[in-house]
């Protein structure tokens, strides 16, 4: 995974996502994924927002007939309960290395350096430890043509230029289909 360590925690999510990918050596997403991102990020090209203004958080569907009512909301919720996942492995890595429970004592660039060198800490453990593999999640690889993630990039992998609208709209079209499959196949 990709760590991009020394911004302000006050720093706006999109302006850091911006940033890894401009760098040399930044974010690259691989070919055919995406990453689920939250209402700070928009919908992009390999970024997967959940949709603004529709019930999301997980507490809001608790509870008997709180289930969803519209392919939104189903996406929604299934978004929200994949993002839970990766807010539980950070609670993981802050119970690894508590010291990330609190403000660390040092500098700013003494605590950038610090995350990175426990982040390959981690990532050695947990490559090389037996001890310390979490179990293997089954995965459901029958899903429908038309929620294929867009190919915007040609047989040589340059990337197809698009206008940020042509992008938003073309990842729109595509949420909207991963929603439709989704809501299709819990009412069959």
């Amino acid at each position: 995974m990709y760590v991009l360590s020394g911004w302000e925690g006050s720093a706006h999510d999109s302006k850091v996502l911006s940033d890894a990918l401009a760098r040399k050596n930044g974010l690259k997403v691989p070919q055919g994924m995406y990453y689920l991102v939250d209402c700070g990020f928009p919908n992009r090209r390999k970024f997967l927002a959940p949709y603004r203004g529709v019930r999301y958080h997980l507490q809001d569907f608790a509870g008997h007939g709180n289930d969803p009512e519209n392919e939104k909301e189903l996406f929604n919720l299934r978004h929200a309960s994949l993002r839970n996942v990766i807010e539980r492995i950070f609670g993981i890595f802050k119970s690894r290395f508590t010291i990330f429970k609190s403000a660390p004592p040092f500098l700013f660039k003494t605590q950038a350096e610090l995350l990175l060198a426990c982040a390959a800490l981690h990532n050695f453990l947990r490559k090389e430890c037996r001890s310390d593999e979490f179990p293997v999640e089954p995965t459901d690889e029958s899903s429908s043509s038309s929620s294929v993630l867009p190919n915007y990039e040609d047989n040589d992998h340059e990337p197809i230029v698009q206008t940020q609208e042509q992008e938003r709209e073309d990842t729109n079209i595509w949420r909207t289909n991963i929603g439709s499959d989704m809501w299709r196949n819990a009412n069959n």
